[in-house]
């Protein structure tokens, strides 16, 4: 009985999401196993309920359902989870969830590896069973502050919204991953501003020329800056991108290697 359930809620998840989702294994979390936790599959992703393994690890944690989202607050924990979007909100960090938050049967379903990485955890997976392991660790994950180099995160955000406000949060993830990806190449300076100032052939990128870089970010843009530097990656190994529509030069399509298209943009490598 308890099988069928998990496997019909697994279904109404599927279904709102266009794909298909199977019932995972056991659930244990510091070692006692969650009965009533809906387990699936989605997307080689297994998906756990946000309240029960949240209370399971922080039973000091008072968890809520708050203006669309589920919420998790103690002491050094502020943790929210909204059906519908790629990404969880964890001490001011944004962590990428790529195959969505939903939410069945009044659970809110999330990636159990993001969920733990909010929470400090430890998930192993034994094949066999398909029982799903979570083992708490040393305490909640370190806030934005601690993370998030100042400069790093203003400039990038910075250029993420001046290049693609208007773009899909993968596509303003991409722009803020060819910034990162030329930090971390010996082609380019090995810093976040010193990348998108760098004043080689006229400069590289439009917003440094025309002042828009100094424009007060979207909110989307600090978001999918925060994404970049948690590791989110959308455009691979990309070092250039452009609007083919927009583009003066196309220079970097006639000499570079194409690896895909988000949005109105093109990057290459």
């Amino acid at each position: 009985m308890k099988r069928k359930w998990l496997a019909a809620a697994a279904l109404s998840v599927a279904v709102l999401s266009g794909g298909r989702a199977a019932a995972a294994g056991p659930l244990v979390v510091d070692g006692a196993v969650l009965d009533t936790a809906d387990t699936y599959v989605y997307q080689n992703t297994t998906y756990v309920p946000f309240r029960a393994v949240t209370e399971a690890l922080r039973p000091d944690a008072q968890v809520a359902w708050e203006r669309g989202q589920a919420v998790a607050r103690a002491e050094d924990l502020s943790l929210s989870a909204q059906p519908g979007a790629s990404y969880i909100e964890a001490n001011g960090r944004a962590l990428y969830a790529p195959t969505g938050v939903y939410s069945s049967q009044g659970s809110t379903l999330v990636p159990v590896r993001v969920l733990a990485a909010a929470l400090g955890a430890q998930v192993d997976w034994e094949p066999a069973s398909g029982t799903v392991t979570v083992t708490g660790g040393s305490g909640a994950i370190a806030p934005a502050g601690e993370r998030y180099p100042e400069q790093d995160l203003y400039w990038l955000s910075r250029i993420i919204s001046a290049e693609s406000k208007g773009e899909s949060l993968e596509g303003q993830i991409a722009v803020g991953n060819v910034i990162l990806n030329r930090v971390a190449s010996p082609e380019f300076p090995n810093k976040v501003y010193d990348v998108i100032f760098d004043a080689r052939w006229g400069g590289q990128f439009a917003p440094v020329k025309n002042g828009t870089i100094y424009d007060a970010p979207s909110d989307s843009s600090i978001l999918a800056a925060k994404l970049c530097l948690e590791g989110a990656n959308t455009a691979g190994n990309s070092l250039y991108f452009l609007a083919p529509a927009l583009a003066g030069n196309l220079w970097t399509m006639e000499e570079r290697t194409y690896v895909t298209t988000i949005g109105t943009h093109w990057f290459y490598r």
